[in-house]
């Protein structure tokens, strides 16, 4: 991303907040693996990024959401002026939260869905009066209890951004969807090492089939899909970010057979994953 800092507020290296500068126009195709968490709060413009190997156009005051490990990169934008917050895990995710405000909820980590928020106008004063308060805090030196305040702002920032992607943008919180935010948490945690419907199953306490009619309630693809996925969605960031062979990445996503795990992989995506090596670094 084609960027200058225009002011940036840094606590001990595992909370900052960026006043960034983006150029007029800018094109930048080739890709980062992001290694913190990051909200993008892109004021005014419009562009096109890439998420996971997912294009996704926007356009004015929306805010944008990045796990650790996503593979991100700027096909264009047109922006003026935009906020970045950067945190680290042990910042913020080692805290009890509600489910929905912790990095594994709502807005984080939710690797098939649309990482943007659009906030109103109302909201997003209610945002700026955070951000303001965030600055004056960072100017503080020496002030007592920074770490916890500059937490409780990170909280407030992320609880309105929550509230906003509730309020405007159809989240359900019934049993379908809170048992598939189960699920994809499980596949998260687990798709290394565990392959199979059954396994996440017996964790939830449901059949196979039922979780397979949950899924169809909701208008999800099926349960071994979303895991396949995902899987496949790991191998190709390996394939991109890390000097490994194919067989040691199947081998770290549980293949024991490298020809099975081409083939999966194949299947998964069209290509073998020593083309799709290729062409993607091309």
């Amino acid at each position: 991303m084609a960027e200058q800092n225009l002011s940036k507020y840094t606590y001990k290296d595992i909370f900052s907040l960026s006043v960034v500068q983006f150029e007029k126009a800018c094109v930048f195709n080739k890709p980062e693996q992001i290694d913190a968490y990051s909200i993008y709060w892109i004021i005014e413009g419009k562009g096109r990024y890439n998420i996971d190997f997912e294009s996704y156009t926007f356009e004015d005051n929306v805010l944008v959401f990045l796990s650790p490990g996503q593979v991100f990169s700027v096909e264009s934008e047109k922006i003026k002026v935009a906020y970045k917050l950067t945190f680290v895990r042990d910042f913020y995710c080692i805290q009890t939260h509600d489910k929905e405000v912790a990095c594994n909820g709502v807005l984080f980590n939710n690797i098939y869905e649309t990482p943007f928020v659009k906030p109103c106008k109302s909201d997003a004063l209610k945002l700026q009066f955070i951000i303001d308060n965030l600055m004056e805090e960072f100017n503080r030196d020496n002030a007592t209890a920074q770490y916890d305040m500059l937490q409780a702002y990170l909280k407030q920032f992320i609880i309105h951004a929550v509230r906003v992607k509730k309020e405007h943008h159809s989240i359900k919180n019934d049993d379908q969807t809170r048992l598939f935010k189960d699920f994809s948490l499980l596949v998260e945690q687990n798709f290394k090492t565990l392959h199979a419907v059954t396994d996440y199953a017996q964790r939830l306490g449901v059949s196979p089939k039922s979780l397979t009619k949950h899924f169809q309630k909701i208008g999800s693809s099926t349960p071994l899909h979303y895991i396949k996925n995902r899987i496949a969605l790991e191998a190709q960031r390996q394939l991109i970010y890390s000097n490994d062979s194919v067989k040691q990445i199947g081998y770290d996503l549980g293949f024991n057979d490298a020809a099975y795990f081409t083939r999966f992989f194949k299947k998964a995506t069209t290509k073998s994953p020593l083309q799709f090596k290729k062409d993607y670094k091309n």
